[in-house]
């Protein structure tokens, strides 16, 4: 073999390796520090925008930089992130409608200086776009918390009085006080990682795949004390219903359309196989049957009165794999579905967070005429490489590692020479956002996670549940 063809063949290797050497140097560069210790990571460092929010740690963003820390052993970055943010959520009940309520983890927070001493600043959704409460925030610290526990076997802080409260907290705030009957989680628009309006008020499956996962996480973390005894058995209760609710009615695949389309309405009682009045004129029955593959499926986006959001949701149905909230079969079947309709969901860079997008009179009346939510932008229909790690370890769970490795080699070809963007445009990603943010931390971290998930797969247990055999 000639030195040229050797030399060819290790070109792309050379390569991957500076892309990788880049990104972790991105990643050690967004790191913020309080009181001369690390606690998390911005947002984004586009040097050429406002930054606006853009310059404080995410409670969401942060989880993909953590898994890549523990998985590097930079596990005080992530102890200390838990520990400040547990301080920072509310111990006390409270009726002020202007304060968040007990057991709340923020959205984000920044470090302040005044006088020569340092605070940290929460903020609550207060100050965001739309002045939403993050619901998913508390969602994510539990089952960071539990990775990091499974990194490092810290017993000493996971066991501390504050760290049991704050878990107790967390499982009040979501199991407790509630105004439906459901076993799922609801919630106002826009308390997800999809934080602007775009039609996911009440039970969207983002938000239920991560509550089954910070429940999982709850089971795990809570020690069996006697102050202990009502969560434990409250999140034992709940984790049966959940699993049984969303694999039966959340479930969409050609058998349960055409089990659908036949349904009679205004039935009543207990008996009832339309349980939620689904009008059948309400979903877009041709349009479904032509995309869904014989053997693929997936978990729909909402589930109410009268209403099936038919939407495909990348984070609900990728987190619902990897926490074993659907089962077995319905985790091959989404996977199935994604390698049928490559083109549609993953395209030129990994992957579309919801298809299809809203368009015409459906994005006019659902986001509002959100210009940042056009179709095929941003949170309707864009591209976001920060999913790359959570498709990567899906398809390792699932048995189907080769989807993760070519999802990677697709996003290697642009992320560098488009510099980290937060998001990509366009029916197939090919268009850098309209709106986004470079060097975003999340991309950059998704990156990484997605090639330390890819080359060492038992870094999966960070973040996976095994099957609790609930039919």
């Amino acid at each position: 073999m000639s030195k040229a063809t050797l030399d060819q063949q290790a070109a792309p290797q050379v390569a991957k390796s500076v892309l990788e050497k880049q990104a972790w140097e991105a990643l050690e560069q967004s790191i913020i520090y309080y009181q001369d210790r690390p606690v998390g990571t911005v947002a984004a460092r586009d040097p050429e925008l406002t930054a606006l929010n853009y310059d404080q740690c995410f409670i969401r963003d942060f989880v993909s930089s953590a898994l890549v820390f523990l998985i590097r052993g930079r596990t005080d970055i992530v102890r200390n992130f838990l520990e400040e943010t547990l301080k920072l959520q509310p111990k006390k009940r409270q009726f002020d409608c202007s304060k968040p309520g007990r057991g709340l983890m923020p959205a984000s927070f920044k470090v302040e200086s005044s006088h020569g001493h340092e605070r940290l600043k929460a903020d609550f959704g207060e100050h965001a776009i739309a002045r939403v409460a993050p619901v998913d925030s508390c969602l994510w610290w539990l089952i960071l918390l539990r990775a990091y526990f499974k990194a490092t076997h810290d017993e000493e802080l996971v066991n501390r009085d504050d760290f049991q409260q704050g878990i107790r907290l967390i499982v009040e705030l979501c199991l407790v006080a509630r105004f439906d009957m459901y076993p799922t989680l609801l919630v106002p628009d826009g308390a997800c990682m999809i934080d602007r309006r775009m039609g996911l008020y009440g039970h969207p499956l983002e938000i239920q795949s991560l509550f089954y996962a910070a429940l999982r996480s709850a089971q795990e973390l809570l020690l069996p004390t006697k102050h202990n005894r009502y969560f434990v058995d409250a999140v034992n209760s709940r984790l049966e219903p959940v699993t049984k609710h969303i694999r039966e009615n959340y479930w969409l695949d050609t058998h349960r359309l055409n089990v659908i389309y036949r349904y009679k309405v205004e039935e009543y009682g207990e008996q009832a196989l339309n349980q939620f009045n689904i009008y059948s004129d309400s979903i877009p029955f041709y349009q479904l049957t032509e995309w869904l593959p014989p053997e693929g499926g997936y978990l729909a986006g909402n589930l109410g009165p009268s209403q099936i959001d038919c939407r495909f949701f990348a984070v609900g149905n990728l987190m619902a794999v990897l926490s074993s909230l659907s089962s077995k079969e319905q985790s091959q079947g989404i996977l199935q579905l994604i390698e049928s309709r490559w083109e549609d969901l993953v395209g030129d860079m990994p992957m579309k967070l919801c298809y299809p997008a809203l368009e015409d009179q459906g994005w006019k009346i659902l986001t509002g005429c959100d210009p940042k939510n056009r179709p095929w932008s941003y949170h309707n229909g864009g591209s976001w490489p920060v999913l790359l790690w959570m498709l990567a370890a899906a398809a390792q769970k699932a048995g189907r590692p080769e989807i993760g490795k070519q999802a990677l080699k697709i996003a290697e070809r642009r992320l560098v020479e488009d510099e980290w963007p937060e998001y990509y445009d366009g029916k197939n990603g090919r268009l850098v956002g309209k709106e986004a943010r470079r060097y975003q931390t999340w991309t950059i971290a998704g990156y990484l996670l997605a090639k330390e998930l890819i080359q060492k797969p038992s870094n999966l247990s960070l973040i996976c549940f095994e099957d609790l055999g609930i039919i």
